[in-house]
């Protein structure tokens, strides 16, 4: 009987920890993007536009820019919509020109998870 127990309460007990585990592992994903990854845009965009899964905290956030000889790119300060947590907008110091084009990202979510990542698009 205390066996069955036993095994009763470990089995409820994982069910319960699984379940608060995507709380747990919650990290801030990068959903969607403008220049959108692979794009081919017609003219060069005055800001990318990064749109996260979750809050961000833009002073532990940041993105860098290089062209297809991995020059880097003037952008400027990088700053959270104010009216939306999630999306990190950058502004271009100067206008892109036709290329391609690699986005490294790296943020840091409210709840202070990191992630990173990188995508590329091209100037027309």
């Amino acid at each position: 009987m205390a066996l069955r127990l036993s095994r009763t309460f470990s089995t409820l007990t994982l069910l319960l920890t699984s379940l608060a585990t995507p709380t747990v592992f919650a990290h801030a994903h990068l959903q969607h993007q403008y220049p959108a990854a692979d794009a081919a845009v017609d003219a060069a965009p005055q800001a990318l536009t990064l749109n996260f899964s979750e809050g961000i905290e833009p002073r532990f956030s940041g993105v860098s820019v290089t062209d297809e000889k991995q020059q880097p790119v003037a952008l400027g300060a990088v700053k959270r919509n104010e009216k939306d947590p999630t999306q990190m907008i950058v502004p271009m110091a100067a206008p892109l020109t036709a290329g391609n084009y690699t986005v490294k990202w790296h943020v840091v979510s409210v709840d202070g998870h990191k992630t990173e990542g990188s995508y590329r698009f091209s100037v027309k």
